[in-house]
């Protein structure tokens, strides 16, 4: 389980607190973290980066439609009512942010820089998402005034030096 180190997670627990507090004038609130495989979804709309470099992952930004509209309405400052281009770049935008915040953190520990990936954006009812077989997610959900959501991170190489 070395690959899902508090010291390596935290940074983007530490983002997403300061995204939604800077950017969105809400407090996320964390619920009870877990793992899982991250072959199920349940969620409707799911922005993917991937980090490369000395550590190698994924991270990803979970919402249910209704929170994915009031995170992107609030932001663009505007009613948001269906799943349109406006909303896929704002919350591709979101993971973007969180990921390169943590990125900062992560490089500094590494003493070296870590590269992101662009972001993907998985919008439907039915997807499953694959990793490496034994790759495990760390899941945290969250709620907000603007809706619930589920920061996913996993690894495939920890931060030894």
């Amino acid at each position: 389980m070395n690959r899902l180190k508090a010291e390596y997670v935290n940074p983007f627990l530490e983002s997403v607190y300061y995204v939604y507090r800077t950017m969105l004038s809400s407090n996320a609130r964390r619920g009870a973290p877990g793992l899982s495989d991250g072959s199920k979804r349940k969620h409707e709309v799911m922005a993917l980066i991937g980090l490369s470099g000395a550590v190698r992952g994924t991270v990803a930004l979970s919402f249910p439609v209704n929170s994915a509209l009031a995170v992107a309405g609030r932001l663009l400052s505007e009613e948001m009512s269906e799943l349109d281009e406006n909303v896929s770049d704002t919350i591709s935008e979101i993971v973007n942010i969180v990921a390169g915040n943590a990125k900062a953190k992560l490089s500094e520990k590494a003493g070296t820089t870590l590269d992101l990936t662009l972001p993907t954006l998985i919008r439907g009812d039915e997807y499953r998402v694959y990793s490496p077989s034994k790759a495990l997610w760390l899941e945290v959900p969250f709620t907000s005034d603007l809706g619930s959501f589920t920061l996913r991170v996993t690894f495939d190489a920890a931060l030894d030096h």
